[in-house]
């Protein structure tokens, strides 16, 4: 079962530097999106023209601030349930949503979420530890309910000096701040398997994003924020993580790179055969 997480840092831009042509030649189960920016409709018609349409859909938009953030699950098997976070403020911000799936090896859960970027010692960092606190009482009852389960998405953290070039450059700045990274360990460590970081062995890096401006991509100066956090009865079948970076800066489709992992799993497609 091959599941993608991709920030496509706007859908319709994505689609029109061929992101989704991308994510459709990977030949996945399961893909999970943040950075959406589009209404339910818009969201549907873009993976539709794109050839998705007939893919299974768990999409939560932010309602608060149109055309911002927006966080979705697309699956070849059918949806069980979809769930948000509890918290309205949350749930319309389009940051969160998870999906039950329909396997032939039983049910699995996949969340997308996209977390705030956050500034130090502002509001907004505030803000994030919020989001950070509620999404972490989710993950308890994951544990407490042994889930085969996958925590997806961009949740601007490093959680180490090698998953950020520029580490000293960044030392107390949002993204790279202890209380942060102290948390995403603490979920490492316990509920949740770092996947990727688990197959890929000790960085630096691969990093899956870079600013779009001067030349950060050409050289490699990014951060690994994005992440696949797996129950660990689910991280146990992961057999292969790769980042999706582009060749060349001018092949970016997002300023983020997609992370895939492979999980020893029966595939999820509808009719029970990888197309």
């Amino acid at each position: 079962m091959r599941v993608v997480t991709a920030n496509v840092n706007g859908i319709r831009a994505s689609a029109r530097r061929g992101g989704l042509d991308w994510l459709r030649a990977q030949r996945a189960d399961v893909i999970t999106l943040q950075e959406v920016r589009a209404d339910d409709d818009g969201l549907r018609k873009t993976l539709a023209d794109a050839g998705f349409g007939d893919w299974h859909l768990a999409h939560s938009p932010s309602s608060a601030r149109r055309g911002h953030s927006g966080v979705a699950v697309l699956s070849r098997a059918a949806m069980t349930e979809i769930r948000f976070l509890p918290d309205a403020d949350f749930a319309a911000q389009g940051r969160y949503v998870e999906a039950d799936l329909a396997t032939a090896s039983g049910p699995l859960t996949v969340a997308s979420a996209y977390v705030h970027t956050g500034e130090a010692d502002t509001v907004r960092q505030d803000e994030k530890y919020a989001f950070l606190v509620a999404l972490e009482r989710r993950l308890e009852e994951w544990t407490r309910d042994r889930r085969l389960a996958a925590l997806t998405g961009d949740l601007n953290i490093a959680r180490s000096e090698d998953d950020l070039k520029n580490w000293k450059g960044n030392l107390g700045k949002a993204g790279f701040l202890d209380d942060e990274r102290a948390l995403l360990d603490r979920w490492c460590s316990g509920p949740l398997v770092d996947v990727h970081r688990t197959l890929a062995g000790p960085g630096p890096g691969p990093y899956t994003w870079w600013s779009w401006r001067g030349r950060a991509f050409d050289n490699d100066t990014g951060w690994r924020i994005d992440y696949q956090l797996a129950t660990p009865p689910l991280a146990a079948l992961a057999r292969e993580a790769v980042v999706g970076r582009a060749a060349t800066y001018a092949e970016r489709w997002s300023d983020h790179a997609p992370v895939v992992v492979d999980y020893d799993i029966d595939g999820v497609s509808a009719t029970g055969v990888r197309p």
